[in-house]
Formats: structure tokens, sequence, C-alpha cells
């Protein structure tokens, strides 16, 4: 189903009904947990201004690694599961005590790749959203790490947050990461051109995908969230990807970062 959206462009944020943010592992944890309160900012300023917005946010397992006193993130399953299930609660905590100075309450939701896929689930967690959107929650949603299989797992959230996005028919998606945009090779590179704007039939040809985000704290990168964009985008859903720390500008329809077009409703 397409989404019939009253965003068309990055001037359209500020005055958009349903905003899905999603953040990164390395934008709210280890040296960057700081960012938290900014991002906070921006979404409460959008909340004030009468949008519903949903948080996608990664870090359970990065939020964890320091509690268990590992060195680096865990490659085997059942020491993730245990520093998903430790940071998951401090990662809410730490949103929910940002939230407090805005009067603004959170509501948690754990999802897997089995839940979207099983209609039973799928609509259940839907109307859990609505629900709280209904009531001026903002919900947060991270994949449920401590019951996720290797087998079945979203790899990274950005395509958790495209499926969010088209659950509960959004306006806009905004992925945020450590770089400000989209660029034809890793921005460190010599040649490298920042992309303004990707149409809805734009294949990227000639487009080299780096990583972004921390190594060994994320799992994304340039070609996930762009897969992510494509997801959504098809959708009839527009996304923005800019850096975590421009979310305020973001939010508020500054031109940044790269806009993805989405496809037009039939």
């Amino acid at each position: 189903m397409t989404v019939t959206s009253t965003v068309v462009s990055r001037a359209d944020l500020p005055t958009a009904r349903r905003i899905v943010v999603k953040v990164g592992s390395s934008s709210v944890s280890g040296p960057n947990v700081s960012q938290i309160g900014p991002l906070v900012d921006a979404l409460a300023a959008a909340h004030g201004r009468g949008s519903e917005v949903i948080l996608v946010s990664s870090g359970a397992i990065a939020t964890g690694i320091p509690f268990l006193k590992l060195d680096g993130r865990p490659t085997d399953l059942a020491t993730q599961q245990a520093a998903a299930a430790v940071g998951q609660n401090v990662l809410i905590f730490r949103y929910q005590e940002s939230l407090d100075r805005y009067k603004i309450v959170a509501g948690q939701i754990l999802l897997t790749a089995g839940d979207m896929e099983n209609p039973t689930h799928r609509s259940n967690a839907q109307r859990a959203m609505e629900r709280l959107l209904g009531l001026r929650i903002l919900p947060i949603v991270n994949e449920n790490d401590t019951v996720a299989t290797q087998e079945i797992r979203f790899g990274d959230n950005d395509r958790l947050a495209a499926m969010v996005s088209v659950l509960v028919h959004a306006d806009v998606l905004v992925l945020l990461s450590d770089v400000d945009a989209l660029y034809t090779r890793p921005p460190g590179e010599p040649g490298a051109r920042k992309i303004e704007t990707v149409k809805f039939d734009d294949d990227l040809a000639g487009v080299e995908f780096g990583d972004i985000g921390a190594a060994g704290v994320g799992t994304g990168g340039a070609g996930t969230k762009v897969a992510a964009a494509r997801i959504a985008a098809a959708s009839g859903i527009p996304v923005l990807l800019a850096a975590t720390g421009s979310v305020a500008d973001a939010l508020t329809g500054a031109e940044l970062g790269t806009w993805f077009e989405a496809a037009q409703a039939l």
C-alpha cells in the first residue's frame, strides 16, 4: 500500500503529521552518549508542534558492553543477548530521564523480524503504536535482541525503521547517522560528492557505499540506509538522511542531508 504523505520536501517537515526518526548505536552510546540530550530536545520540539513522533533507536548492545566489562562488541549470540538485556534497560532510562524535562513519557516497543512477518503480531504492534501516539506517548522502538536469532534478525535498524514507517503510515522517515548525507563514495575519499536528492527511480549507478557508524559498535552503513530508504519511498514515504547532530535543523525544514523522493500514489 502506498501512503499519501503530506511531506513532499524538507520544508514540509515542521508540519508533518507523523514522523519516524531512526538513530544508530554509535550516535547514542560510548563517547557519544551525550547526544541523547540534543536528540530528545529536537524530538520534544517536534512533539510540541503537534507532530506524532516515533523513535527507532539502536544501541542496546553497545550500551550494555561496559556493564558486562567487555572490550568490544561480542561476536557470539548469547553474549550479544546478555549485553542487550542490560543495555536496553539503561538506554530507555537515559531517554526517559531526558524526556522528563519536557514531561513526555516514552513507551518501549521491542520487535523481531518474525513479529513483522506474522500478521497477528504485526497487527498488535501497529495497534499498540497507534494507541500510544493517540495518548501523546513517544514510542521508542528497537529490535528485540534478547530473543532474535542470527537467522531472523533485521540486521540493522535502518530496515526496521523503514518497516515501522510503513506500518504506521508515517509522513516521513528521518535516518540519522555519523555522516551528514549520502556521497558518491565514502566521504573521506578524494572526489566524493554529496548527493542532495535521490529521485524515486534513481538506481544510484556509480555510487560506492561505505560504512556509516563507529567501527565495532553499529551494524549499518550507507548501503543499508539506501536500502531502507527505498523500502519507505516505495510505499510513498519520503526519507531524509542526515547527521545526528543536525536533527534539530532537519526537523525544522533546513536544506541539509540527502532527500529521497517517494513514489507517487496511483
